[in-house]
């Protein structure tokens, strides 16, 4: 089977990596802007892939492409040709060597690429499941795989029904309401230790999704002063451009972190960023005023020996989740809700696009039927009875020929004759019952057209059966 005849669920392939996955440090070789996106479309193109969009955050890189490479060749050839295109692409943004995709990326094909895009685009892939970012940057990295026309009707269909899947997740499940809740109470825990968020200063370290969502509600309830640091001056400058806010160098974390009353990790490389002796040393020169500390990473980015000091309070997401979940749903409820939603929408497109298959077949037969209607109206002036049962007899005709010589084959490769004839029966909507009546017009249908060999052979047979 050729690739382009596929099932669409076979069709579909991820190349990716993610915070799940990948180490900090392979997350920010493939980190990609918006400007990067585009020429990765670009490197898509130029290896033959003419469906594709990619999916930039802080947390992953995903390429979500159709098996377009090599149209001609067999589904297996295919998929190997569009891996290995896949595989370059990425590689090429790592300095040419793929064999550590192989340990800290993953590979989708068919049904698991599938919900894999419907997982991420309904945020339940995320680091803080239900984050509403992730719905924005999918929207816009589908605009730009359409601009660069990279768009194309499988990931148009996937993308849609992504899209859906994500409403309805956000719609009938308490998921999206769980980061809301747990900023809510990250903003009154620090209310409660510093008052007015308008004479705080904030410090943003490192540019995890959550915490990238902390730096904004905060800068919305008021955080005056935000500070944005990140081991690449080059993206703690962009970020600052899209907070409003500064930045300082990686190199002055223990200056920053003295002038800070809030801070939020966002790190997630599993080191600490936050080690007692600095924050030790911050608080001598803030004269004991406290520190009021948000770890938004997984794994952490603080020092578990932080969070027993005296004059710093260390919430990680549990602990905000906790104050957040006082008499409502867990986190694992609402999740469990998610995924159901997910594989119902999963079974729909894959009916949906089932159906659409059907369509040329189903097309062929109308137009079939249309011919044989308008040969009968052109045959003579027939009376109403007359011209039904010429038409009856002519379209029953091949059908009952194909039924009987299955029934009578007797060979080693013959069909299930029960199968077929169950077929009929489903197509034609009829009962076990009129089994015997729909043989009896298969005989008549048969005595009409068993010699129609061409087209004036069938026509002596119906003016016999005028007679």
């Amino acid at each position: 089977m050729a690739a382009a005849d596929l099932p669409p669920t076979e069709r579909l392939v991820v190349i990716g990596i993610s915070q799940r996955t990948a180490s900090l440090a392979l997350r920010e070789q493939l980190f990609a802007e918006e400007a990067d996106q585009s020429l990765i479309l670009d490197d898509l193109q130029a290896v033959g892939l003419r469906e594709a969009l990619v999916i930039s955050t802080c947390e992953r890189l995903d390429i979500v492409a159709s098996q377009s490479v090599g149209d001609r060749m067999t589904g297996a050839e295919a998929e190997c040709t569009t891996e290995s295109a896949l595989r370059k692409v990425m590689a090429r943004r790592i300095g040419g060597d793929d064999r550590i995709l192989d340990e800290e990326g993953y590979f989708h094909r068919g049904r698991a690429a599938l919900r894999h895009v419907f997982a991420v685009t309904s945020s339940l892939d995320s680091q803080m499941i239900g984050e509403p970012q992730i719905l924005g940057q999918v929207k816009s990295s589908h605009r730009q795989a359409i601009e660069q026309d990279m768009g194309g009707p499988l990931i148009e269909s996937v993308m849609q029904a992504a899209f859906a899947t994500a409403k309805r997740v956000r719609s009938e499940t308490p998921v999206a309401q769980q980061p809301v809740s747990l900023i809510a109470s990250a903003l009154q825990t620090a209310r409660d230790l510093h008052g007015d968020l308008a004479r705080c200063a904030g410090l943003l370290v490192g540019l995890g999704e959550m915490g990238e969502l902390l730096a904004v509600e905060f800068r919305a309830a008021g955080l005056a002063n935000l500070t944005v640091l990140h081991s690449s001056d080059r993206r703690a400058e962009i970020a600052s451009h899209r907070f409003g806010c500064h930045t300082r160098p990686w190199g002055q974390l223990d200056l920053a972190l003295a002038a800070a009353d809030i801070v939020i990790t966002a790190e997630g490389g599993g080191r600490y960023s936050l080690e007692p002796a600095m924050i030790a040393a911050a608080l001598r020169q803030r004269r004991k005023k406290p520190i009021f500390v948000v770890d938004a990473s997984t794994p952490g980015d603080v020092a578990p020996e932080v969070g027993e000091m005296d004059g710093v309070y260390v919430y990680d997401l549990d602990d905000l989740e906790k104050l957040a979940l006082a008499g409502k749903v867990s986190r694992e409820t609402a999740t469990m809700a998610a995924w159901k939603i997910v594989g119902e929408e999963l079974l729909r497109f894959e009916r949906r696009w089932a159906e659409r298959a059907a369509g040329p077949a189903v097309a062929d037969l109308r137009r079939h039927f249309e011919v044989v209607r308008d040969q009968v109206l052109s045959e003579g002036k027939l009376d109403a009875e007359g011209a039904t049962r010429l038409l009856i007899n002519r379209l029953l005709h091949e059908p009952s020929k194909v039924l009987r010589e299955n029934a009578a084959d007797e060979g080693p490769e013959r069909p299930d004759e029960e199968r077929l004839s169950s077929a009929a029966r489903r197509l034609f909507g009829l009962a076990q019952g009129v089994r015997d009546d729909v043989d009896e017009a298969d005989e008549s249908a048969d005595s009409v057209g068993e010699a129609a060999g061409s087209g004036e052979s069938l026509a002596r047979s119906d003016e016999s059966l005028k007679e």
